[in-house]
């Protein structure tokens, strides 16, 4: 089997790789030189390509796409005519111009994208029954300080990568999604600055979401944090139902990583995603409206 990483914009595809190393030969593209010379001193037996094309030249069995923002849609693009499985590293979209970019592309059912965090063990199990839900909650505690330096300053960048409602705030739209299903939309959004002042964007948020159903849920971003946990809560009449998901003693295993390659590898296999893209589209458009209603700094 054959893996393109095209791209190491972040820090998922270097944890990606680790996993892939072990069942796939590796091809690499990364524009930035430094990027890629830290990926391959880690994989020094992975190909590098040197440019998009070149990477999906032959038809890999399997994309991981993780580029930029504002370029996901013309990779993806590029991607979508070699027919291969393709893994879009979260967000897909961060504003509504790359999302109707998105829209327009021909989307198969072997294309997946999302957080890592559904394919947690501690979640993935997971099914708690719809009927009787009162209302839900998710809390994502991921620190952004590294932003705040000027690293990977595009994400931060709410007109680029959408900024820490967006890139945060996926993983808890993502976790009550797949809970409750798609038929949802943002009923309001909040964002603020609490410590990290130079950041562009924001350290804490908050969404309410609805569900045709009548459901509510709340989902909390903070982005000022000494560890990394992520929380969901199913409120009902008679109590409530709890999940916490935290990184453990294997991180790769903990926090969704690994069982995301291993969906990603059947994918690569034939089969469909398990994540349908009306799914991913729904939670787009969330975080895109999220970020449409909350003020730019």
């Amino acid at each position: 089997m054959r893996i393109a990483l095209a791209g190491l914009a972040t820090s998922h595809p270097y944890t990606d790789a680790r996993t892939l190393a072990r069942h796939a030969e590796l091809v690499v593209w990364e524009p930035d030189g430094e990027r890629l010379r830290r990926f391959t001193e880690e994989h020094p037996e992975a190909r590098v390509a040197g440019s998009l094309g070149e990477a999906l030249d032959g038809g890999p069995d399997g994309v991981v796409l993780t580029v930029p923002n504002p370029r996901v849609p013309e990779a993806l693009a590029a991607v979508l005519e070699t027919g291969a499985a393709c893994f879009v590293n979260k967000p897909a979209a961060a504003t509504r111009e790359q999302l109707d970019r998105l829209d327009r592309l021909p989307i198969h059912d072997r294309v997946m994208s999302g957080s890592v965090l559904r394919f947690a063990p501690a979640f993935a199990g997971w099914a708690a029954d719809p009927a009787g839900v009162l209302s839900v909650r998710a809390t994502v505690r991921h620190d952004v300080g590294l932003w705040a330096t000027g690293y990977n300053a595009w994400q931060d960048n709410p007109s680029e990568g959408g900024g820490t409602l967006v890139t945060m705030g996926v993983h808890g739209v993502e976790l009550l999604v797949a809970l409750l299903g798609p038929d949802v939309r943002l009923a309001g959004a909040a964002g603020a600055v609490r410590h990290y002042g130079t950041l562009r964007s924001e350290d804490t948020g908050v969404m309410a979401l609805r569900w045709g159903s009548g459901v509510t849920g709340v989902v909390e971003v903070v982005g000022v944090s000494d560890e990394e946990s992520y929380a969901v809560t199913v409120h009902r009449r008679g109590g409530d139902e709890h999940v916490v998901i935290e990184a453990g003693d294997d991180p790769v295993l903990g926090l969704g990583y690994a069982g995301t390659i291993e969906a990603f590898l059947e994918m690569a296999g034939g089969g469909p995603s398990p994540v349908p893209w009306a799914e991913t589209r729904a939670i787009l458009d969330v975080l895109v409206s999220a970020r449409e209603s909350v003020p730019v700094r």
